[in-house]
């Protein structure tokens, strides 16, 4: 909510205005991953630190807790990396990142037009209260989620699929999504045009199925609790008693998986610690397996045998909210005074210090390449971010007149954890000592009710976080088309849109073609500073020795435990 204040302060009018301005900060990473894609054991990141904890459990502290349960409504790094091991899709990312039948018996078989996918399904996965999982709970979660009353977030993820669009505006039935159950355990699935991706969205929690019945019977309270759900992962959830609020829940061994010889692990218990210091407190008595650390933390224990740092696909930048064109954010000389107001070298090396680094633009390095010449996005679009005082003041200076205002009260309403803390104050810093007239206050609050602000456009200005759900730049300049449900601080911009457009449709078999596209479209958005980029994430980590064979990722869901092995 914009609160305005009347100062007494003399501007043209003779009156001068004075906006407080709510700085929500959401730092909801959709999809954040973690390593480069490799399976990290004792002799990448344990070494003779730490014992963990006992038995043939691994122990996880969280630093968030879980916003949801619910596959159709899940938009965070925390829900997708629990979803991704209570459940499973036709396929699963491996140690390398590629995708690999799941629940699916076989890779799909892809029409010459790249339009149509023949799948069939394992005959042999159930679900935990001994179901079947068949082509129909594909068919219904699918709808569910692109269904208007749903009202998720990730359904625009669908769009690639035929009529998902139409569906999802209303103008089209939920049985004309372009998937078919043409046996027990055959589905057929029409896409709008080939999408080279398509293998990876294939293994990402929102494309999994879901049991109609569980669903339905459940009514308002299905996914509230770990007891009114049912699984067909390698683990089944228990002990949650609630989204947005528990701070302890776990991933029991699902037996009736179809690969259940191939989970060793018993229980994954995982505590939600927001205090780095108790964190490591916890993991150097023996009461966890593995924490993430951060800022001094983070360097204090940078040499210990049990470190690790994992890189992800991610960003964190700031939008601001330019819905209302009165707006002080929806003019480009005050976004920009306030990117070049900020050191992101000092961000990442002096407050995060977690292995993170400076971003280029919105969309991350290492993450895809050009289809011709194999350089990176990040080569190609080049960099329009830098750290001024003296262009970031005159930037304020230009947008004082012509807002017509010389002074400005911002209030940075973020994260409540010690990293978010941290960046908090290093941002009011930089933005006040470098704007001189703008004030800066500080208001932390829980996760959910971050996403919940974030969502519902209760902010002006946010700091915000995406993990990629796919390794393509995409994956991110999708998010900033107009009236897109992502683009929370409603940027838009006409040649934007465009190039998305071109990128999305007429150039979607044309991979040159495409690429120049969203290159262009990185550079449209990054001249006008339409969002602001802050850094790309990666993690600090302290993990058991005794743990071995953790998969993470740095796209789609973060975490897969299937793999994982304790030593005794």
């Amino acid at each position: 909510m914009i609160i305005l204040k009347i100062s007494n302060k003399k501007g043209a009018s003779g009156v001068k205005k004075k906006y407080v301005y709510s700085l929500f900060a959401v730092c909801s990473l959709v999809l954040a991953g973690c390593t480069t894609g490799q399976t990290q054991d004792s002799s990448e990141g344990g070494g003779e630190g730490a014992s963990g904890t006992s038995g043939n459990e691994y122990t996880f502290i969280e630093r968030q807790e879980m916003p949801t349960a619910d596959l159709s409504q899940a938009t965070d790094t925390v829900s997708f990396s629990a979803l991704n091991n209570v459940y499973e899709g036709m396929y699963r990312l491996d140690e390398n990142d590629e995708p690999q039948p799941a629940g699916a018996a076989e890779e799909a078989e892809v029409s010459e037009d790249g339009l149509t996918y023949t799948v069939q399904l394992r005959e042999d996965a159930t679900w935990s209260n001994g179901d079947p999982v068949t082509a129909d709970d594909y068919v219904y979660g699918w709808q569910r989620t692109v269904d208007p009353e749903t009202a998720s977030e990730f359904a625009y993820i669908y769009e690639p699929v035929e009529n998902a669009q139409a569906v999802m505006d209303g103008d089209a039935d939920l049985d004309e999504l372009g998937i078919e159950a043409t046996d027990e355990y055959e589905l057929e699935i029409t896409l709008e045009r080939p999408t080279e991706y398509f293998d990876n969205l294939l293994a990402f929690p929102v494309f999994f199925p879901q049991n109609e019945e569980v669903v339905e019977e459940n009514g308002d309270d299905y996914a509230q609790t770990s007891d009114n759900m049912v699984y067909n992962g390698p683990f089944v959830l228990a002990d949650f008693d609630g989204p947005g609020s528990d701070t302890e829940w776990a991933y029991d061994k699902n037996e009736d998986y179809w690969d259940a010889d191939n989970v060793s692990l018993d229980r994954v218990n995982v505590n939600v610690v927001k205090e780095a210091s108790t964190a490591l407190n916890l993991f150097q008595d023996g009461q966890a397996d593995e924490i993430t650390l951060s800022g001094e933390l983070a360097q204090q224990m940078a040499n210990d045998p049990d470190y690790l740092t994992v890189p992800q696909a991610s960003t964190f930048y700031m939008e601001m909210n330019q819905e209302d064109e009165d707006s002080p954010f929806a003019n480009e000389n005050f976004r920009k005074a306030i990117s070049y107001s900020i050191d992101r070298e000092a961000l990442v090396n002096s407050v995060l210090a977690d292995g993170s680094i400076e971003p280029s633009g919105l969309v991350p390095s290492d993450m895809s390449e050009n289809p011709e010449t194999g350089d990176d996005f990040t080569e190609d679009a080049g960099s329009q971010i830098e750290y001024d005082q003296e262009q970031a003041q005159e930037y304020w200076e230009q947008a004082q007149e012509e807002l017509g205002e010389d002074s400005l009260e911002i209030d940075l309403l973020a994260d409540d954890t010690d990293n978010s803390r941290r960046a908090q104050e290093f941002l009011q810093e930089s933005i006040q000592d470098s704007l001189d007239g703008v004030s800066v206050s500080l208001s932390p609050v829980p996760f959910s009710v971050r996403l919940d602000r974030s969502t519902s456009g209760d902010f002006d200005m946010a700091l915000s976080g995406w993990g990629a759900d796919y390794a393509d730049p995409s994956a991110f300049l999708d998010l900033f088309q107009t009236d897109t449900s992502n683009n929370h601080g409603h940027y838009s911009n006409e040649d934007y849109d465009q190039q998305i457009d071109e990128a999305t449709n007429e150039n979607a078999n044309d991979p040159e073609a495409r690429w120049d596209n969203l290159v262009e479209a990185e550079n449209i958005i990054m001249e006008e500073q339409g969002v602001v980029p802050l850094y790309q994430n990666a993690e600090a980590h302290l993990r058991a020795d005794r743990v071995n064979g953790l998969v993470t990722h740095p796209t789609g869901a973060q975490y897969d435990y299937k793999w994982v092995t304790i030593d005794e």
